[in-house]
């Protein structure tokens, strides 16, 4: 049982594969996916308040303390449970900010995951997935806790087995707001679905690629140069980009390789969630 002393992490996520198969009414796109845990991380420590505020101890740098998702969700968390407790939020931001790393998701899902066992809440996972949701469309994966294929926002999950890869990702020098790329008009909307039990590693590609290396030539050259080693991808809705290597030394022999101008690092894959997997 962790406690507030402790140091709690938010991974990051690849997506091994990200296709748009429709369009709800409502706007949102109906997507299929595999998110996979790797082995960097975000880091998160929480200090009690007995005034029931939510103070960020280190706001990020363009990024107004009431939105910081980390905030956003320790509120979602209290009114949900009618808690009359605060926190303090530190927060060691090593993710980068618009990348497709899922970095502030998963910086909400730890505060989420930490904050409902620091507090004594009691909720169970399906349960702050759904608060998660609310949150963003990212969110209840790392929740979850698993790999996972995932369908409709990205919320509906079915657990799958992937390689034990190591990753080299590269992180272009820009930041890819991910509305404008689901907001393009070249934007493929129409993949044909699949069923979660006839995904295979390597299947696929990422349908959100073509648009964000359009807008972002950056992506675009970060791409080639991983393709010299496999079949590399965006992930998510960029700009971070990656290629898979069965273990660590190929990875790193790959990543040594690379341009002094880019920038990156080698991962592990997880199964499991770091704190699932306690």
């Amino acid at each position: 049982m962790r406690t507030w002393n402790d140091i709690w992490p938010a991974p990051a996520k690849l997506n091994l594969f990200l296709h748009v198969i429709g369009r709800r009414a409502d706007g949102y796109h109906l997507l299929q996916t595999v998110f996979r845990f790797i082995d960097y991380a975000d880091f998160l420590r929480f200090e009690p308040r007995s005034d029931r505020k939510i103070i960020l101890a280190q706001p990020l740098s363009g990024v107004a303390p009431e939105t910081d998702l980390t905030v956003r969700a320790a509120i979602a968390l209290q009114n949900v449970t009618g808690i009359d407790k605060g926190a303090t939020i530190h927060l060691d931001k090593r993710l980068p900010m618009g990348g497709g790393l899922g970095g502030g998701s998963s910086d909400a899902a730890t505060t989420l995951i930490a904050l409902n066992q620091l507090w004594d809440t009691g909720l169970d996972s399906p349960t702050l997935q759904r608060i998660g949701l609310t949150l963003g469309a990212d969110v209840p994966i790392f929740i979850h806790g698993h790999t996972a294929f995932a369908e409709g926002v990205g919320e509906r999950f079915t657990d799958v087995t992937t390689p034990a890869d190591w990753y080299l990702v590269l992180v272009p020098p820009v930041a890819v707001p991910t509305p404008i790329i689901f907001r393009s008009a070249e934007l493929r909307r129409d993949t044909t679905a699949i069923a979660a039990i006839d995904w295979q590693p390597g299947f696929g590609g990422n349908d959100l690629e073509p648009v964000a290396c359009r807008l972002y030539p950056a992506v675009a050259h970060h791409l080639e140069f991983l393709r010299r080693f496999g079949d590399a991808r965006m992930s998510g809705s960029g700009a971070c980009c990656f290629v898979a290597f069965p273990d660590q030394p190929a990875a790193e022999a790959a990543f040594a390789t690379r341009p002094t101008n880019m920038h990156g690092f080698v991962a592990r894959g997880l199964d499991h969630h770091p704190l699932c997997s306690e």
